[in-house]
């Protein structure tokens, strides 16, 4: 049993040979021999015939060497490529992770979306024309449908020429790149493609990196997989900066072409496809030759790639674009900015693009432009007068024009609006219907003569007295005085809340010299208070903001019924407009008269001539002009009845061309029969005109108190005449 267990007994193998021993007899050697290994004989049988063969070289003397060498250079070669396999892997795997990293810091695929834009107002005229954009961007999104075909393919062309068979990144546009910035000093081209370039605008900072080349590759293929490359380029062109702060093609065709992008020609198309380049550089409006050359480039790109015909180069080139003059820096913008300043009354927060219909005539916005500035022009320097504003509106209040200065691209401050002036003699009105309103009529008689309350003693610009004159007649002829005894017998209280009830919101002093129009308003206010004559007594709230609506025609606001009620009896609207009317007749606005209409105005001048106004209306509408310095610099005796007047008269005779003459309320039972050239004459009435020409006319603040002279006799005969022919009195 011992014999046997001890034969059953299996020893564990022992695979450990001591170094330097050799394995006793019988013990298991598992080391495989040459032989063992696959291909083993074949590999000593080689080994050994090599050797011999060797041998038979070494002694035979010619062909060992050359096979040596053929083996080495063998060697050479695999060992290269296969270290530039190992290379190329590594520089893949660099390349991945260096992708995977700044795709990192980016937000995830699945929670990535194209930014919304931010919104854009179209202002439009009464007509549906476009006025002005307002919003970060300038213009409205336009679909790619509704442009020209020639527009996108500019873009293309230059920017982009393999767009439509990239996948977002151009491997071959990049090499290319390479090349030429290789053989050119600087850096000559990118190989950013469109899809590059919005994945920039919509997501990425402006900065040029490594990193953010990167980025924008990686968002590159995420908007290729998104959208199609119609959608692609459509957001690309209303995305890209054009400078002038226009974003998009919309907004780039208003801005340098005055015109929407699907009006623009083949030539400017070309040049808006050129300027995304450099804009500040290739803008027309600063750059012109070279916006024209470069457009010139793009012409032969979209030739070369078959966009447009050989014959329509042709002309494109010989009918360069231009850019569209715009003249005032855009006086329609003084109405854009009112119009986003009361924006906010109407609609809440919106985040699509809005269209906001305003009550402006174009044609009537550019009549009153053209008036304000040549006159300016023509004698702007004579009486050192440098700006002005003008507001026209229907006696219901709805604006037609408004001017806000001579040059909106000089300045964009809004005199018709926000400057706030003295009216001077423009505020007489209200004294005047207050007066009205506690039982004078236009016939009521008042003493034209010195006053003086307390230490103040106003007087009249010419410093001379009517004696006994009616308030019609005081009115037209703006005497100081007369308003002030109205005011003093009515209070100053009362004139203040007069002018209060008719719309006036600047801040009033009820004090003495409020008769003489010492409170600053606004252009705007004086003419809205005024429109309550026009049409009949009721109070106005003037507004430019018609409707506003989003761009799929929902209506977000839309203007009702609306105003401050009746403020004035009907009697005395007619009243009122009896004494306004003489001022065309008899007064300081003779020459504004405008044949076949009935008018009704008053002129205004402050202390030392700041400030000249007019404000005259028909039946059918109100304007009101002020010139001045915006720094408060005495004119050269600039007065309502000349520089304002003249305005007034060249915009309303072409507002009031071709429309059926509406008459005054009332005026026609409070008419007065035309003035006799003895009855004008015993009034003084040349004498204050003359005095308003040539810059005599009523003043606001206190003046040094003359000798009280005698009451003014008739003028002499040879006088007499001589005021008949320089205004046709007794004709």
């Amino acid at each position: 049993m011992a014999q046997g267990r001890g034969r059953d007994r299996r020893s564990e193998p022992n695979f450990d040979v001591p170094e330097g021993r050799v394995a006793a007899p019988g013990a298991l050697d598992l080391r495989l021999s040459r032989q063992d290994r696959a291909g083993g004989g074949v590999a000593e049988t080689g080994a050994k015939r090599g050797a011999v063969a060797s041998g038979r070289k070494a002694s035979g003397g010619r062909r060992a060497p050359a096979r040596k060498a053929a083996k080495r250079r063998g060697s050479f070669l695999g060992r290269m490529a296969y270290g530039v396999l190992v290379l190329g892997l590594w520089g893949l795997i660099g390349i991945a992770g260096l992708v995977a990293y700044h795709a990192s810091q980016l937000p995830p695929i699945d929670q990535l979306s194209v930014p919304k834009r931010p919104p854009n107002i179209a202002i439009l005229a009464s007509d549906g024309s476009l006025l002005a954009n307002r919003g970060e961007t300038g213009g409205r999104v336009v679909s790619i449908k509704e442009l020209p075909p020639y527009l996108p393919r500019a873009f293309v062309a230059i920017e982009d020429r393999r767009f439509y068979s990239h996948f977002g990144v151009d491997p071959v546009g990049i090499a290319r790149a390479i090349g030429q910035n290789l053989t050119r000093r600087g850096v000559a081209q990118g190989g950013s493609t469109l899809t590059q370039q919005l994945a920039k605008n919509l997501f990425l900072t402006p900065e040029r990196s490594a990193s953010r080349k990167i980025q924008e590759a990686i968002l590159a293929l995420w908007l290729e997989h998104k959208y199609t490359k119609d959608e692609i380029l459509e957001l690309y062109l209303n995305r890209v900066y054009f400078g002038a702060g226009a974003y998009g093609v919309e907004a780039a065709a208003q801005r340098y072409f005055g015109k929407p992008a699907k009006s623009v020609s083949l030539a400017e198309a070309a040049m808006l496809g050129g300027l995304v380049q450099a804009p500040s550089r290739l803008a027309p409006n600063r750059n012109l030759p070279a916006a024209q050359a470069r457009a010139a480039q793009v012409l032969a790109a979209m030739q070369e790639l078959g966009f447009v015909p050989a014959q329509d180069v042709k002309v494109a080139l010989a009918q360069a674009a231009r850019p569209a003059s715009s003249r005032g820096g855009g006086s329609a913008n003084y109405v854009a900015d009112l119009v986003m300043d009361v924006l906010d009354d109407f609609v809440g927060k919106f985040e699509s693009d809005i269209v906001v219909q305003t009550t402006v005539d174009t044609g009537l916005q550019a009549a009153a432009e053209k008036a304000l500035v040549d006159e300016l022009n023509r004698q702007g320097t004579r009486y050192n007068v440098h700006q002005g504003a003008l507001v026209s509106m229907k006696p219901d209040g709805a604006i037609r024009a408004l001017i806000g200065g001579r040059d909106y691209a000089q300045s964009q401050f809004n005199r018709a609006t926000t400057a706030k002036r003295q009216p001077g003699s423009a505020f007489k009105p209200f004294v005047y219907l207050a007066a009205i309103e506690r039982g004078a009529t236009p016939d009521t008689v008042r003493e034209d003569a010195p006053i003086k309350i307390g230490s103040w003693q106003p007087e009249n610009y010419s410093h001379r007295y009517e004696g006994a004159v009616t308030l019609r007649t005081a009115l037209a002829l703006s005497l100081n005085t007369v308003a002030v005894r109205l005011g003093q017998e009515v209070g100053p209280k009362a004139v203040v809340q007069t002018a209060q009830r008719l719309g006036i919101s600047s801040a009033l002093q009820a004090n003495g010299s409020i008769a003489l129009g010492t409170s600053e308003v606004t252009p705007l206010e004086m003419v809205g208070a005024y429109g309550a004559f026009a049409n009949g007594g009721i109070g106005v709230i003037p507004y430019v903001v018609a409707s506003v609506k989003s761009t799929d025609g929902k209506v977000l606001y839309k203007r009702g019924e609306g105003g401050l009620g009746r403020v004035i009896d009907p009697n005395a609207v007619g009243m009122m407009n009896a004494m306004m009317h003489e001022t065309f007749v008899i007064g300081t606005a003779k020459k504004g008269d405008i044949p076949g209409w009935d008018l009704a105005g008053k002129t205004g001048t402050s202390q030392d001539f700041r400030d000249a106004w007019f404000i005259g209306y028909s039946g059918s509408l109100v304007t009101g002009v002020w010139l001045g310095n915006d720094d408060g610099e005495p004119t050269k005796k600039a007065s309502g009845g000349n520089l304002p007047v003249d305005i007034w008269k060249t915009y309303m005779t072409t507002a009031l061309k071709g429309q059926t003459p509406v008459p005054l309320p009332g005026l026609n039972r409070w008419r007065k029969a035309p003035e006799t050239t003895a009855s004008v004459a015993a009034a003084g009435g040349p004498g204050e005109i003359l005095g308003q020409i040539f810059g005599t006319a009523p003043q606001a603040a206190p003046q040094p108190q003359a000798p009280a002279p005698r009451r003014r006799q008739a003028e002499p005969q040879q006088d007499r005449n001589f005021f008949e022919k320089l205004f046709g009195i007794g004709e």
